[in-house]
């Protein structure tokens, strides 16, 4: 029975510390749509598809040209970083006026747009990056060093963005607009320049994300839907715009996930996130740190 219990706890901080890892990479892709809202005040319902393009970059760039992973990783966040901005530029600042619901449908429909420019272009095939990561052996743990590299890289990135946020002109500008966008724009801020840095800022963290999933997942054109809707829930359950609910969801949603994956299938541990985000919606609505009234 201590047997039993011993190899039971290995499992269970195994499943935590995963837990943690994966919290990582969620936590990034919430860090971009948050941004974008908490900004712009417009929901992408296709921040995903911009993942899924990053990803498909990394893997020509690598496979078919040649380049080296840690080159082609900053080409790639440059690549969507340019796709964000043109996706604000072509599709979001001519509706900025108009009604949330016609926003929604507009990012909607680019995500459709991206999804099936991917299959026509690229196939359904599955593609692989081919890039072959050790496991990292601790103890009676095992760890994916793909996972570990994800969660570093970015923990970096949150870090820059946080820096940039906290120590630039154009971050406090960025955080200024977030919080009054009507007085901003009176004082004489270019709201339209920061909204299209801000959509690039975003685009180049799905470029990141992108560089970190394509070592863990198969690249094709729906690849966007293993993550895009978890990120959107973590978004909401955190509170749209708010950085640090985003940040706290991230890693609740990851340790459900995994633990529920320690307990039975992992397709369990997001029934189970699912479950928690609809429970969560009736008690705090607003968020996991709205306060009640």
């Amino acid at each position: 029975m201590q047997a039993f219990l011993d190899i039971f706890d290995i499992y269970l901080l195994e499943a935590v510390i995963n837990g943690i890892l994966l919290g990582g990479v969620l936590a990034l892709l919430a860090l971009g749509l948050n941004l974008i809202f908490g900004v712009i005040d417009v929901t992408w319902i296709c921040y995903a598809e911009l993942v899924m393009i990053g990803m498909y970059g990394m893997y020509f760039m690598v496979q078919y040209f040649g380049i080296n992973y840690f080159i082609a990783a900053p080409l790639t966040i440059l690549l969507v970083a340019m796709l964000g901005a043109a996706l604000h530029y072509l599709v979001i600042a001519p509706l900025l006026n108009a009604p949330p619901i016609n926003q929604l449908l507009a990012t909607g429909g680019v995500l459709f747009v991206l999804q099936s420019f991917a299959t026509v272009a690229f196939g359904i095939d599955f593609r692989n990056l081919g890039i072959r990561l050790p496991v990292l052996a601790f103890g009676d743990m095992n760890f994916s060093y793909a996972r570990l590299l994800s969660f570093l890289a970015a923990l970096v990135g949150m870090v820059a963005v946080y820096l940039f946020m906290t120590r630039t002109f154009t971050g406090t500008a960025i955080r200024a607009i977030s919080q009054d966008r009507q007085i901003m724009a009176l004082m004489g801020v270019d709201t339209k320049r920061i909204y299209l840095i801000t959509s690039a800022i975003g685009g180049g963290l799905a470029g990141l994300a992108a560089c970190l999933l394509v070592l863990q997942y198969d690249v094709h054109p729906f690849v966007g839907l293993s993550f895009g809707p978890i990120t959107f829930l973590i978004c909401v359950l955190g509170g749209l715009g708010n950085f640090i609910g985003g940040f706290i969801a991230a890693f609740v949603f990851a340790e459900i996930i995994s633990l529920g994956g320690l307990f039975s299938d992992l397709e369990w541990g997001y029934v189970l996130a699912f479950a928690f985000f609809i429970v969560m919606m009736f008690i705090r609505p607003a968020g996991l740190l709205s306060r009640r009234r």
